[in-house]
């Protein structure tokens, strides 16, 4: 028997896939405006020890883990270096792709890029919007959170008792300050098309879509580091069951994050 610490429940689990012995998996991966740190590669190699020994197991395991390739931090850094922005991500994910061989991985089998699913998040967003769980405001879209009665079930967060200044961003168009970001209106950088104006979508909804065009379905298990947990995995989970009324992963696993001089480890 399999057990594993579920991070959804806080408990300790006896391991059941969806599939018998057929796995999912999906781990969320770098933003590639830097080369990775240590930190960054703590993800990378217990969540392929993980696959290994589920095939051990004798599961088939079909493994991803996305690269984001758009993103505000690598929009800024592309400018300063006077380079296009998807050069200067793909340049920094080749650098990426090598270090997780040298570090003795084996790649995933999908590693989907961000920006190479452009017309499935609109899609995603319109059919939001349509269901009344998000709404357009001056070109952005913003996902409503108190309309998901479960909001903050990974994270154990409560809405009343977040502080609007410090947790997330306070953004004059939303009707809520707890709302987040779907699609963001933007004049600096790459940008698309949209039935909402041109811009490009906010990071929760990149991974939600990634997962539910690789699985088809509901997935196994979801990981990543322990700092993804709120708001970011908290957020796919609300947009997820708004979308399908399904749980978006039976298992969320979280990595420690590391630490220097009593610090969290970053590119920064």
């Amino acid at each position: 028997m399999l057990k594993i610490y579920n991070s959804l429940t806080n408990q300790i689990e006896e391991f059941k896939p969806y599939h018998e012995k057929k796995v999912t998996m999906y781990v969320c991966g770098p933003t590639v405006y830097n080369k990775i740190h240590i930190g960054n590669a703590r993800p990378v190699v217990f969540f392929d020890i993980v696959k290994r020994y589920l095939t051990y197991l004798g599961y088939e395991v079909n493994y991803a883990s996305n690269i984001t390739d758009v993103d505000d931090k690598i929009i800024e850094s592309a400018i300063k270096c006077g380079e296009d922005e998807l050069k200067y991500a793909h340049k920094y994910a080749d650098i990426y792709l090598k270090n997780v061989k040298e570090l003795g991985c084996n790649y995933p089998d999908h590693i989907p890029y961000a920006t190479k699913y452009m017309p499935q998040m609109i899609d995603f967003i319109k059919s939001l919007i349509d269901n009344g769980y998000a709404y357009e405001s001056d070109g952005d879209v913003f996902f409503r959170v108190n309309k998901l009665k479960d909001y903050g079930k990974l994270s154990k967060q409560k809405l009343e008792l977040l502080d609007a200044g410090s947790r997330i961003d306070v953004n004059n168009k939303k009707e809520n300050p707890y709302d987040f970001a779907l699609w963001k209106k933007t004049e600096l950088g790459i940008k698309w098309d949209s039935p909402f104006g041109k811009g490009r979508p906010g990071w929760h909804t990149e991974c939600v879509c990634m997962i539910n065009d690789i699985f088809k379905e509901p997935i196994d298990i979801h990981g990543g580091g322990f700092d993804l947990r709120f708001p970011h995995h908290e957020n796919e989970i609300a947009q997820y069951k708004a979308s399908y009324n399904k749980d978006l992963s039976k298992y969320f696993m979280h990595v420690g994050r590391l630490g220097i001089n009593g610090e969290k480890m970053s590119k920064s």
